[in-house]
């Protein structure tokens, strides 16, 4: 009989619903924990699992928790997920990994302190035109990288941060945190470290809602040389409306697009052809607003591979804290209008 992992979630907001439908169908979800009991009530039922309301007495009592979920607000992800680690859990941490890259490197000490593995979620790494326009990339298909273009067009209404912690720097951190990592993760995975960076930012049409910006531009040059946009703002009108990387490369030029780079939109490129690539998940559906592509079933997959052959690839977590080092370097280099 195959040995199942178990898993548990902290966090029971609307994230961790995509959470307890991956730990309970590729292991077993063993217990929840919010600070709001209805919430961790909810979800428990929902899957057959313990709740609980405080951190503490779940990590101290569940002893067969292996792997422990951590969808708890930004600010709260390393304080978390450092206390995971140190009962002895192996982490897996929805995005951003932190809001400090400080708070970052304790989360990857602590893992090595304690001999446990930790995971941040990237699930837009798994998108097929992503993960096809990669592999063009490592193969130096495309030549040098001259260019780019990255676009990051959602909407987020105000109603989105009435009475809870997004919005705040305490616990959200900013735009580029909590909308757009991801595009920040992959600028780094596919065209590596920044050397140079300069931008604005404004607020507004979130101004009694947010402590920071809803629209910002940053002209950045890479450590290769390639110069490029970074475009992004939560004011598309009623709906999310684009999420676009643009290479222009010596030897050819892909435009990732859709509202999530999920469709491959242009391709021309030296001796190659337009592949036929498969269907891309859909979005995760929030009621008021949509979020990045629900890749929870690939993260979770990946993930338990991982948990026992290191040779399997995950996003490094180096990686994980460079995203929030260039998105602290966007930051202070471009001033609030």
């Amino acid at each position: 009989m195959i040995k199942k992992n178990r898993f548990a979630i902290i966090g029971c907001g609307k994230i961790a619903l995509r959470h307890a439908e991956q730990a309970s169908q590729q292991g077993l979800l063993i217990a929840v924990c919010d600070i709001v009991k209805e919430k961790a009530d909810l979800l428990a039922k929902q899957f057959s699992a313990k709740p609980y309301y405080d951190i503490k007495e779940l990590l101290a009592n569940e002893n067969e928790v292996e792997i422990v979920s951590i969808c708890t607000p930004n600010g709260l992800h390393a304080l978390h997920s450092i206390m995971s680690l140190e009962s002895g859990k192996h982490v897996l941490c929805e995005k951003p990994m932190a809001i400090s890259s400080v708070d970052g490197k304790k989360m990857i000490e602590a893992a090595g302190k304690y001999s446990k593995k930790l995971f941040i979620v990237k699930q837009n790494r798994f998108n097929p035109p992503v993960a096809f326009v990669k592999q063009l990339l490592q193969k130096n298909k495309l030549g040098k990288i001259l260019s780019f273009q990255l676009n990051c067009f959602w909407n987020r209404p105000n109603e989105y941060f009435i009475d809870n912690w997004r919005g705040t720097m305490q616990f959200d951190g900013g735009t580029l945190f909590t909308q757009f990592s991801h595009f920040i993760d992959l600028l780094y995975w596919f065209l590596g470290d920044v050397s140079e960076i300069n931008g604005l930012r404004n607020n507004a049409m979130h101004k009694v809602r947010i402590e920071f910006e809803d629209t910002g531009v940053a002209f950045l040059k890479m450590a290769n040389g390639a110069i490029g946009t970074l475009n992004y703002t939560i004011n598309a009108f009623k709906k999310n409306m684009e999420g676009s990387f643009t290479l222009f490369g010596k030897k050819g030029t892909v435009k990732i697009g859709g509202q999530y780079l999920n469709e491959l939109e242009y391709f021309s490129v030296e001796n190659e052809l337009m592949p036929d690539l498969p269907k891309s998940n859909t979005a995760n559906q929030y009621g008021l607003y949509e979020g990045s592509m629900s890749n929870h079933d690939k993260v979770y997959e990946t993930l338990i591979r991982a948990i026992s052959d290191p040779a399997i690839s995950f996003i490094t977590n180096e990686e994980a804290v460079k995203t929030i080092e260039i998105i602290e370097r966007i930051y202070k280099a471009s001033p609030m209008l």
